[in-house]
């Protein structure tokens, strides 16, 4: 279970907690996307405790649209590392 907990000042922070699984993902893309524009997006990952490869995808394309991934897990940046080291040699 995914806990979301939003916060806000300059900038709009989920703070999150639990396992990020697939049905967790789509309720999380519908919170960022309903943010106003031009407002800094942060997913703090703090507390997150298990990602799998669908969580892995969705938190590489948030970084990528320069949403930032603060107190991310070693293990989770190095698996986004990979995933987008492989997808540039294919």
């Amino acid at each position: 279970m995914l806990k979301i907990r939003r916060s806000m000042n300059w900038q709009v922070v989920f703070a999150l907690s639990g396992r990020m699984a697939q049905d967790d993902l789509a309720e999380l893309e519908t919170l960022i996307s309903s943010e106003a524009r031009g407002r800094p997006v942060v997913l703090d990952l703090k507390d997150v405790t298990l990602v799998g490869q669908d969580a892995i995808n969705f938190l590489e394309r948030c970084d990528a649209d320069g949403i930032t991934l603060k107190n991310c897990p070693a293990y989770v940046s190095e698996w986004i590392t990979r995933q987008r080291r492989g997808r540039l040699e294919a």
